[in-house]
């Protein structure tokens, strides 16, 4: 009897702990989107990120997610539905888009970055003027430096070109070197590192001022303590040897320098986009 009524004690505890479980389930580990612009094709892009993410999930104990769209376009608008939670990107500097609320916490460390127009070194083609009434590709429509920037100096100079856009540099720079495009609007670290990888060399027609790399920014309603933690993960990657690791290799991969790590921005660097859409035509604002 005493048996009988020590196994019913038995069950009724175990399912008591069962019914724990189900009522206070264990606390699931927090997710992030992050969208970073296709800079490139979207495999390229993901074996690029996916690393690095990887690494700053472990380091931060918030796990991130690539989510990429089929365009830089795409992939942007992701972000302004407000669909992602961190983001690689320069498309939020214009003042109806500061208003999102999303914030700069770091940028990546390379040599300024320009808006170039350029065209294969054999080209026949060597001033702006002759573009005129020609295909230029550009990588997407919300591309600033490899768009907006080039586009604004055709339109500041009348001269009329028909635009075609790729998706993203690999697919303009497709578009230049199968003969459908004359030119390609770029940002000229996407040009060292295509021709790089792909043994090309282009003559640069013209080339914007200075500026600097994409930011890493978070939306506004992500907690501050876990935009700190992700934050500190990015920026401690260059002091830690596993992580200057993940930068050299994923670097290599897209001709990147390989000390391409992150640092600290607050924003501010940005000024040269900001200045940019105070003057840029309505259509490219």
């Amino acid at each position: 009897m005493t048996q009988a009524i020590a196994g019913a004690h038995t069950r009724a505890l175990i399912l008591a702990l069962m019914m724990a479980v189900i009522a206070f389930p264990a606390r699931a580990q927090t997710v992030y989107r992050f969208s970073p612009v296709n800079q490139y094709g979207i495999n390229l892009t993901a074996a690029y990120w996916n690393p690095i993410i990887g690494y700053v999930s472990e380091k931060s104990g918030i796990k991130l997610v690539l989510k990429i769209g089929r365009t830089s376009a795409d992939t942007t608008s992701y972000v302004l539905a407000r669909e992602v939670e961190f983001a690689f990107t320069n498309h939020l500097f214009s003042p109806e888009r500061e208003k999102l609320g999303w914030k700069s916490f770091g940028r990546r460390q390379t040599a300024p970055i320009q808006g170039q127009i350029v065209v294969p070194a054999e080209s026949a083609i060597t001033d702006l003027t002759q573009l005129a009434g020609q295909e230029v590709a550009f990588p997407g429509p919300e591309a600033l430096v490899a768009y907006k920037f080039p586009y604004a100096q055709l339109l500041s100079k009348n001269i009329n070109i028909v635009v075609l856009f790729g998706g993203n540099h690999d697919g303009a720079f497709s578009q230049l070197f199968s003969g459908k495009a004359k030119a390609v609007g770029a940002n000229s670290q996407l040009v060292e590192g295509y021709a790089l990888r792909e043994r090309r060399k282009f003559r640069v027609l013209w080339r914007s001022e200075p500026l600097h790399d994409l930011a890493l920014m978070v939306a506004s309603q992500v907690p501050e303590k876990d935009a700190k933690s992700v934050s500190q993960a990015f920026l401690g990657m260059a002091r830690d040897t596993r992580g200057l690791e993940v930068i050299r290799t994923a670097s290599g991969l897209v001709g990147l320098p390989t000390d391409a790590y992150f640092i600290a921005s607050d924003g501010s660097e940005y000024d040269a986009y900001r200045r940019f859409y105070r003057t840029a035509p309505p259509s490219l604002r």
